[in-house]
């Protein structure tokens, strides 16, 4: 009887953990995107301010990480301050990382405000249109997002809002894949 009753007692304790895990699988499935982890990264071109421009797929062989943003997303500007200090900060000065904040509907002017509201440092290029973003969300999708990317162009990692666990597994999933580079592996 008390075998059962232990039993009982563990399953009753790991099944709100296993919902959790089911309705998070649930949750990052219908999150507003149109690609899923193991897509290749839709390609576009990435527009610097002083004109250079460079297409998203010449920087494979590099992890890269696409923060969807804009000026008036209070979300985004909560979660900006986190992404210098734990992720650009750390990894700037490596050859094989970037990280683009991606201003959805966007232009410089925009930019610029959102850099001295967040004080951020990393490169973040204008989508005036939102052609970029809808190559990764729907229509009508919330701005919040990340995409990661890993060395050979597939999406490794998407996030949606800000939540610090999944952050943390971002931050997770960036290091893993930059061991993976230093070590070579694939």
């Amino acid at each position: 009887m008390k075998k059962v009753l232990k039993y009982y007692m563990t399953l009753i304790l790991i099944l709100p953990a296993f919902i959790t895990l089911a309705q998070s699988d649930d949750e990052g499935s219908n999150r507003g995107y149109i690609v899923k982890v193991g897509d290749m990264a839709p390609d576009f071109e990435i527009e610097y301010e002083d004109g250079t421009k460079k297409n998203l797929s010449s920087f494979r062989g590099k992890v890269v990480m696409l923060q969807f943003t804009a000026s008036w997303c209070g979300v985004c500007m909560k979660e900006m301050p986190h992404i210098e200090s734990d992720i650009w900060q750390k990894h700037k000065d490596r050859n094989d990382f970037e990280l683009f904040g991606v201003a959805y509907g966007e232009g410089y002017d925009r930019i610029q405000f959102l850099v001295s509201k967040t004080k951020v440092t990393y490169p973040i290029v204008p989508d005036r249109s939102g052609e970029y973003f809808h190559k990764y969300a729907e229509e009508n999708a919330g701005v919040t997002r990340n995409i990661v990317i890993g060395r050979t162009g597939k999406i490794i990692f998407l996030t949606r809002l800000f939540n610090q666990r999944e952050f943390n597994a971002m931050k997770k999933a960036i290091n893993n894949e930059l061991k993976k580079t230093e070590h070579g592996l694939q």
